[in-house]
């Protein structure tokens, strides 16, 4: 029997993927370095931008790229591909068409993770990019929840803490604007916050919030580790 391995769909951005390999090493008791686990990482920046594609619509389809990835991970020996990009879900069906491994997918994950913490939830207030809200990338997990998702009004404020965090890294300003977010959802009736924007998972720690908050990045890292505590035949 092999242990299970997970490939990694990275690079947007690489600070994301860098923090998801650090939640993933949080999650596991270790004594030693072969107490880790293993990862098949392909860490492609050059990605072509979401923004682009799904809000200004002038940018090149993502999509054949990331299954190009894929098949790359799983021809190296990948058991399941993980992908800590939210936005990039909005393909995750063309990436599962081009392998013959299962997606661990971080929005559907996340979802069933919700209801099985906090089963009176009915509104998900949503830190995330407004390019998730555009292409609907939670909704179908959410109507099959019974769940209703509540976005912040300033949309293009949220974009510009993404960019300023994709540029500069996580800023003041970007950690204020999450925060003022975080406080118009929770005001509005949300009853559980999902920060939902890889960017955002990097300000996360510091968020603070009268309802519960989870971070996809940890749904995920929690996935891989489980995953790869399978043994594959």
């Amino acid at each position: 029997m092999m242990r299970n391995l997970v490939g990694v769909l990275g690079g947007m951005g690489p600070e994301a993927t860098i923090l998801l390999q650090q939640r993933l090493l949080a999650t596991v008791v270790a004594y030693d370095d072969a107490d880790h686990i293993p990862l098949l990482i392909d860490m492609n920046p050059q990605v072509p931008s979401r923004i682009a594609h799904l809000i200004e619509g002038t940018g090149i389809d993502p999509a054949p790229t990331l299954a190009r990835m894929a098949q790359r991970l799983e021809a190296a020996g990948a058991t399941a591909l993980a992908m800590p990009c939210n936005t990039a879900h909005h393909y995750a069906p063309q990436i599962a068409a081009a392998v013959s491994v299962p997606l661990l997918n971080m929005v559907d994950l996340s979802v069933v993770h919700a209801v099985r913490c906090a089963p009176d939830a009915a509104t998900i207030g949503m830190l995330a990019s407004p390019a998730v809200q555009r292409a609907g990338v939670f909704d179908a997990a959410f109507r099959g929840a019974n769940l209703s998702a509540l976005w912040p009004e300033d949309a293009d404020r949220m974009l510009h803490a993404i960019r300023s965090i994709k540029a500069h890294g996580p800023t003041s300003e970007a950690r204020q604007i999450l925060q003022d977010a975080a406080h118009e959802l929770v005001g509005n009736g949300a009853d559980l916050l999902f920060v939902a924007c890889s960017e955002f998972s990097l300000l996360a720690p510091d968020l603070h919030a009268a309802v519960p908050v989870i971070d996809t990045i940890d749904v995920l890292a929690r996935a891989i580790r489980d995953h790869t505590q399978m043994e594959s035949s």
